[in-house]
């Protein structure tokens, strides 16, 4: 099975496909962490802003709450 490992934070990374395993390298490539333990969070978060971005539909049609705080 055709496998490789990140160099910058060492993630392996394998598929049946080479295909496939050259399309996983690209996407991680781009969301790569660079050190383990670090964010990987591709979106930055503003503490102070985390009310929702669109309060129309923060509840469903029964009014219960659609994302969890």
């Amino acid at each position: 099975m055709p496998e490789s490992s990140c160099p910058e934070c060492g993630k392996r990374l394998f598929h049946e496909n080479e295909d496939t395993l050259k399309v996983q390298e690209t996407v991680h490539s781009k969301f790569c962490r660079k050190k383990m333990g670090e964010t990987h969070s591709y979106m930055h978060r503003d503490p102070a802003h985390m009310s929702t971005f669109d309060p129309e539909r923060e509840n469903d049609s029964t009014g219960t709450p659609v994302l969890k705080k």
